[in-house]
C-alpha cells in the first residue's frame, strides 16, 4: 500500500515537473529569438558601411574586403583588419542563428536546445523570465515532455527491478545448485 502510494506520487511529481518544464520550451525559444533578432539588428548596422564598400568594390564579398585591409600597405587599414574580421565573423554567426530560427517551431526548438550560439544562449538563460503560457504550442511541449519523462522513469524503474529480480534468481539457483551438490557428495560418502 505504501509502496503503491509512493509510486503514484512519484509518477505525478515526474509528470507535473515534465509538464512545467515542457511549457517553458516555446517561451525560452521565443525569448532567445528576440535576443538574436536584437543582436542581428545591431551587428547589421555595424557592418552596413563595410557591406556597402564590399558591394561596390568586391562584388559584395565582405571577406575580400577584410583581406584587402589585411594586405594593405596602409598601416591604419592593416591594423584594423582584425577588428573588421571580428565584426564580419559576428555578423555571419548571428545571421546563421537568425536563419536557423526561421524554421518550424520544433526545428527551431531543437536548434536552441542542441546547437544554439553559446554566447547568445547564456545571455538568454541569464535574462530568462519563467512564464506559464497557456497556448496550444506550450501545452503540446509540456505534455510531450511530461510523457517522455514519465516513460523514461517507468522504463528505468522496470529495468532496475527486473535486474534485481534476475540477480536474486541467479543467486537462489546458484545456492540450490551448491546445496544439491553437497547432498550428492554426502550420498556418495555414505555409500
Amino acid at each position: 500500500m505504501v509502496v503503491s502510494l509512493i509510486r503514484t506520487s512519484a509518477r505525478l511529481l515526474i509528470f507535473g515537473s515534465g509538464l512545467l518544464l515542457g511549457i517553458q520550451v516555446p517561451a525560452f525559444v521565443d525569448q532567445y529569438a528576440q535576443r538574436v533578432d536584437a543582436h542581428y539588428r545591431e551587428v547589421s548596422a555595424n557592418v552596413s558601411g563595410f557591406q556597402s564598400t564590399a558591394d561596390d568594390l568586391f562584388a559584395g564579398d565582405l571577406q575580400a574586403l577584410v583581406e584587402y585591409y589585411r594586405e594593405s600597405n596602409d598601416l591604419v587599414f592593416n591594423r584594423d583588419s582584425d577588428s573588421l574580421q571580428l565584426i564580419v565573423d559576428r555578423y555571419y554567426r548571428i545571421q546563421a542563428e537568425q536563419e536557423a530560427l526561421q524554421a518550424d517551431s520544433v526545428t527551431a526548438a531543437l536548434h536552441v536546445i542542441f546547437a544554439a550560439d553559446r554566447e547568445l544562449f547564456a545571455e538568454a538563460r541569464e535574462q530568462y523570465s519563467y512564464t506559464v503560457p497557456l497556448n496550444g504550442l506550450a501545452l503540446q511541449w509540456g505534455l510531450a515532455t511530461a510523457v517522455v519523462l514519465l516513460l523514461l522513469a517507468e522504463l528505468t524503474t522496470t529495468g532496475c527491478v527486473g535486474c534485481v529480480r534476475y540477480i536474486r534468481k541467479r543467486q537462489c539457483l546458484h545456492q540450490q545448485s551448491d546445496h544439491a551438490k553437497q547432498e550428492v557428495k554426502q550420498q556418495f560418502e555414505q555409500q
